[in-house]
């Protein structure tokens, strides 16, 4: 399958689950209501559509129906928004998609509240898959959404206790543990084992082909991290350099910290445990070359101010100093010095490339009972894509 055609059948795949996510939030719920109409924001916005063609590919390419699985697909589509909202609040993150995250624009408690209406609608359709599929299927679906649920907010958690507490000693083992749980269970694994329930396959090929979701998700969120240091935010559609704002522990730092001096690991530790900056403007080392006492002071002088907004603007200033120092352009900028002296974006790529090839010979093993088929093409298509990232 050529770029084009991979590129058409990802989205093909989005649409048919956009569609359906559009029937689960009906149009007379979004005009009465801004939350309805919020739960589309972040699927409207440009995306690869991969977990409804995962899903959507693995059941075709084992006979199953697309009327049987397409609901399940949007589902997984509905959640993974969902999650992206969360996972945007609790990193801080200013981007997602090329437009501003939706707690930036409308506010933090609205931004919570819609990722758990979008949790919530979601469970119904799954129960609707019992007129569809049988209450056996069925159940299976939902244990393994269950499952996937699980594994994924205890991923997240994972990292988020590195983070706070500043823990540094974490093996890359450990990373690949926790970006197993919280990115290949809900992008890769679940997404081909509710394809391939749907289709009725036997439990040994359900497991053949999560084991081959497991290392394709693994490569891809190593070269995710990779891309956010390396790529161009037109393209990556996210904030680039974010993981290093927000203090994540990614591959490339982990092996960066290896290889630094002792000095060296005293300061990335310093930095890793800032936090970012509330607003982009506040990360600046050099600002305006004002201070804002001083520049208070001349607006105050010149009449620019009444009484009442100096008293505000004061009020406001100690609030903002009672934060603490925080994470700046040069602290960023010194990190990923150190990252690209160590040569740690290379093994990163070199990590990530064994893991796709490891994918490649599982789905291999899987041709003898995996037909040629359009859909099986896509299955190769995505390892091929994921190889080509990290080259």
């Amino acid at each position: 399958m050529g770029s084009a055609e991979l590129l058409g059948y990802l989205e093909d795949c989005r649409v048919l689950a956009l569609q359906e996510i559009q029937r689960i939030i009906p149009a007379e719920q979004r005009e009465a209501s801004p939350l309805y109409a919020l739960m589309l924001d972040y699927p409207l916005r440009e995306a690869k559509g991969l977990r409804p063609a995962l899903c959507i590919a693995s059941c075709r390419a084992l006979g199953g129906k697309l009327d049987a699985v397409v609901r399940s697909a949007a589902v997984l589509e509905l959640f993974h928004n969902a999650f992206l909202i969360h996972d945007d609040i609790e990193d801080g993150s200013l981007m997602r998609r090329g437009g501003p995250t939706l707690h930036r624009t409308h506010g933090l408690p609205i931004a919570v509240n819609v990722g758990d209406a979008m949790l919530a609608l979601a469970l119904q359709p799954l129960l609707d898959n019992v007129a569809v599929l049988g209450l056996g299927p069925a159940l299976r679906i939902l244990q393994a959404v269950a499952r996937m649920t699980r594994e994924s907010v205890e991923g997240q958690a994972l990292e988020l206790e590195w983070i706070r507490h500043g823990v540094l000693d974490v093996t890359d083992d450990d990373y690949v543990r926790m970006v197993e749980q919280k990115t290949a269970w809900y992008s890769f694994i679940t997404p081909v084992t509710v394809g391939a329930i749907t289709a009725r396959a036997p439990q040994e090929r359900i497991d053949a082909l999560a084991a081959f979701a497991r290392s394709l998700g693994i490569a891809f969120q190593i070269q995710d991290d990779v891309l956010n240091l390396r790529g161009q935010e037109s393209d990556y559609g996210k904030e680039i350099a974010g993981d290093l704002w927000e203090g994540k522990r990614t591959l490339m730092l982990l092996h960066m910290l290896r290889g630094a001096s002792e000095a060296e690991r005293r300061e990335v530790a310093r930095i890793l445990r800032l936090p970012r900056p509330e607003e982009p403007g506040d990360a600046s080392s050099e600002g305006s070359g004002i201070p804002l006492e001083a520049l208070l002071s001349r607006l105050v002088e010149e009449g620019a101010l009444t009484p009442p907004g100096e008293a505000r603007l004061r009020e406001a200033l100690r609030a903002h100093d009672a934060r603490g120092p925080v994470k700046t352009e040069a602290d960023v900028r010194l990190l990923l010095s150190l990252i690209e002296r160590q040569g740690s974006l290379e093994h990163a790529q070199g990590v990530a490339r064994q893991w796709a090839e490891d994918a490649e010979r599982r789905l291999a093993a899987c041709r003898e009972w995996l037909p040629d088929s359009v859909h099986r093409r896509l299955l190769d298509s995505l390892v091929a894509y994921v190889l080509a990232r990290v080259r």
